[in-house]
């Protein structure tokens, strides 16, 4: 084949020599608008694993590489005056000049073609079978196929600027500088024997509020060598873009991700690749690694698959989804970065931790294959500030006392963090996990039966340390479907009663209600006789905040609550609170999401009210707190409430994250003691972003923003997901439903899988918990 390659950094240059490599036929060009062994930025950073990715693809590139690289393991994290150091990392770092030169050369040496100093207008000028189009952030190959290609590109929010410095670093280093106009971080490494790279980030109204928009380039070096001066040592910062005035050297990061990655000139495909293509914030190190394996990936098609348009189709394939796990993880890093202020008031050891799994990539247990000894000390720390909180021994002190003389001399085994207590007004609960109310309706006129008792009886017994019954209705009217459980008559308050009774005397959890309306998703089937969709005969009428239809032209049409409506449902809700605090619940949640009728409330999706209930989120929000209010009042002070909401509706023009931290707030000063933080289900329009704890980023906001507990839910099935959510201090306690549905046991079982023994079990289950954890031991 006949290759140009547009751009002559990483992604090309490494195509190039590895097709050119493949096949010594290929005749391959490489096209750069810069000067031979030009180029700018510092040092580049390579984990471990991508040293081996590319010591697998060339085995001559990567031993060049790796013998120019500075090598580290450590991690020092510099918060309020402390230092935090986690090892065991693996990462490398080289000078970005440094490592074209060996690329370059190594095409070279294999025949390709290098041309420099040339500026490409179009690439239709070169005769090719295949263009590559890696001309970085500002491609201008994208810029005019843009209707194939289909870019986003967003400026995100912080102000940035690259700079090195002749101090020498033994660790991956974040520094961390509060000023009298917000928060500065520093991200440093050291590249090669005797430089290293220093980039200061700060939010873009810090920045401004500083004055560094007008200083100059000298100016703003100087600010930042006063700012990182215990980190410097007396070593100065270096600038590498003189040419820059002061305010244009300090750039936004552009997330870059595009729909397609391929336009047809006629015949000739031009392949995007590298920084043209994605990008990956630099906090994770990740844009050139994304630049070198799509060369990798691209040459292993067309080594499998010679055929142009077979090749292309199985590079996308095999490439797509790993390019966006990737840059989901950096998005989360940049967010976190972005949002520093919204983790200061953390303790030390517990920002440090947040920091390091902040790209949800880096889990607990990954942390301890790393650094064991790092994370043992963590888990102390956590469970003796969990101990002190609800006012329980350490752990330190009870193995002590259960075992003095084993104890001499050693450490004391570390607790897990979802395995701490955690107090809730005068209730402490023995771990963070939850049993998700889930919704079975098995219920019989609104009164439950054996089935919840043995359904929830068995979740009590199986270690959890709070079961949820599922949402359980204030009214007839109020249900979702016939066989949903009611509170709104003495059976219903003694048939729950027998339930609680279960709980509270053969097990050591304790049990929550969640009240709630259906509003205009009520009168439909079970969920297996179709969900969502409206009964046969013996419909009820339906309320909402506005009058809607769920599903468009199949659900009933709810008609708009009138003022009396609102005065009886909140009516309802008060007597169903005193029947819950009457059967011996240990804790109340008030759902206010997923589109039922306090939801309905609250989102502009389904609220389009012109009274005091409509309109600003706080008019929306009224009728949902007026209810909680009067339901705070009946309840007893020393139980817990909680609230549920929708935290983003998924929907444009709907409840976003920045909303859920307001509707938070709004909750905690009326009184709720924590937030259930799940999203969507408001609207069928809805398209939310799946994956693995995917809402835990809205009970982290909500936690950290305002500064209200929070319940952690959706896609949490690993007792891995739980420590890392709960020892980052993203959530207080977690959620766990469908896996919950699988294995009752599920918290028991994790517990064995990780070897925490400690755990006390059901005395009637003592010989499944000794099998279990030796089958896991072995």
């Amino acid at each position: 084949m006949k290759i140009v390659c547009i751009g002559g950094g990483p992604a090309g240059l490494y195509f190039a020599l590895l097709m050119k490599k493949q096949n010594p036929a290929h005749q391959i060009t490489v096209v750069e608008r810069n000067r031979p062994y030009d180029t700018f930025g510092w040092g580049v950073v390579f984990s471990d694993q991508t040293l081996g990715n590319l010591a697998e693809a060339d085995p001559q590139t990567a031993q060049a590489i790796e013998a120019s690289f500075n090598h580290w393991n450590d991690i020092d994290v510099f918060f309020k005056g402390e230092k935090v150091t986690s090892g065991g990392h693996g990462f490398c770092g080289i000078g970005r000049k440094h490592l074209l030169n060996i690329l370059q050369h190594r095409c070279e040496e294999l025949g390709v073609s290098l041309v420099f100093e040339t500026d490409v207008t179009d690439e239709r000028q070169y005769e090719a079978d295949l263009v590559i189009a890696s001309d970085g952030l500002n491609s201008r190959i994208r810029t005019r196929y843009a209707d194939s290609y289909q870019p986003q590109i967003e400026q995100r929010h912080c102000r940035f600027v690259w700079l090195g410095t002749r101090k020498k670093f033994d660790a991956f280093t974040f520094a961390f500088k509060q000023t009298e106009f917000g928060w500065f971080q520093a991200h440093i490494y050291q590249y090669d024997a005797d430089t290293s790279t220093f980039i200061v980030e700060t939010p873009e109204e810090v920045w401004r509020a500083a004055g560094l928009e007008e200083m100059s380039q000298e100016e703003s070096i100087a600010f930042c060598e006063r700012l990182f001066a215990d980190q410097l040592d007396g070593h100065k910062l270096m600038s590498n873009a003189s040419h820059l005035r002061g305010s244009a050297m300090w750039i936004k990061f552009p997330r870059i991700v595009c729909g397609r990655w391929v336009h047809w000139n006629g015949a000739v495909p031009v392949v995007l690749m590298g920084d043209a293509a994605h990008t990956a914030h630099y906090s994770i190190g990740s844009g050139t690694k994304l630049a070198l394996e799509d060369a990798i990936e691209l040459a292993r098609c067309f080594a499998a698959q010679p055929e142009l348009v077979a090749a292309l189709e199985a590079y996308k394939s095999a490439r797509a989804v790993e390019v966006l796990k990737l840059q989901n993880a950096a998005r989360n890093s940049m967010e976190w970065f972005e949002n520093v202020e919204r983790y200061t008031a953390m303790e030390v050891p517990q920002f440090a931790y947040s920091m390091l799994t902040r790209s949800q990539r880096l889990s607990h247990e990954n942390l301890r294959l790393r650094d064991p000894a790092y994370v043992s000390d963590y888990e102390s720390w956590f469970a003796q500030r969990a101990a002190a909180q609800t006012g329980q021994p350490s752990p330190a002190a009870v193995a002590a006392g259960a075992k003095p003389a084993a104890a001499a001399g050693a450490s004391p085994p570390t607790v897990p963090p979802m395995f701490t207590p955690y107090q809730v007004r005068g209730l402490t609960l023995k771990n963070r996990i939850l049993v998700s109310p889930m919704a079975q309706y098995s219920a019989v006129d609104g009164v439950v039966g054996d089935y919840h008792l043995a359904h929830l009886g068995a979740r009590a017994l199986g270690g959890a340390a709070l079961v949820f019954a599922e949402m359980t209705c204030v009214s007839a009217d109020a249900r979702i479907t016939p066989f949903c459980p009611g509170m709104y008559a003495p059976e219903h308050t003694q048939a729950w009663k027998r339930i609680v009774d279960f709980v509270h005397q053969n097990t050591d959890a304790a049990i929550a209600v969640q009240l709630g309306h259906a509003g205009a998703k009520g009168s439909t089937r079970a969920m297996w006789d179709g969900i969502d969709r409206p009964l046969e005969k013996d419909n009820w009428p339906l309320v909402s905040a506005s009058p809607q239809q769920y599903l468009h032209g199949v659900s009933q049409t709810a008609r708009e609550a009138t003022a009396d409506d609102m005065d009886r449902i909140q009516a309802d809700f008060v007597r169903a609170t005193l029947a819950a605090d009457a059967a011996g619940f240990d804790w109340l949640e008030l759902h206010c999401a997923h589109g039922y009728l306090l939801s309905s409330f609250i989102s502009p999706l389904t609220n389009q009210r012109d009274d005091d209930y409509g309109g600003s989120l706080e008019n929306r929000c009224r009728y949902p707190l007026r209810v909680f209010a009067a339901m705070r009042a009946a309840w007893p002070a020393h139980k817990p409430m909680s609230v549920r909401i929708s935290a983003h509706d998924w929907v444009e023009g709907g409840i976003t994250p920045d909303d859920a931290v307001r509707i938070a707030r709004l909750f905690k000063a009326a009184g709720a003691d924590m937030i259930d933080c799940s999203s969507g289900q408001v609207s069928k329009k809805e398209k939310p972003v799946y994956g693995r704890m995917f809402q835990t980023p809205f009970a982290d906001r909500v936690r950290n923003e305002a500064g209200i507990g929070a319940i952690a839910v959706g896609s949490i099935y690993e007792a891995d997901h739980a420590n890392s959510i709960i020892a980052a201090g993203r959530a207080d306690l977690c959620a766990v439903g469908r896996p919950h549905l699988a294995n009752p046991a599920w918290t028991l079982t994790e517990a064995a899988r990780i070897g925490y023994k400690t755990i006390a079990w059901p005395k009637q289950y003592l010989a499944g918990k000794q099998q279990m954890e030796r089958n896991y031991g072995r």
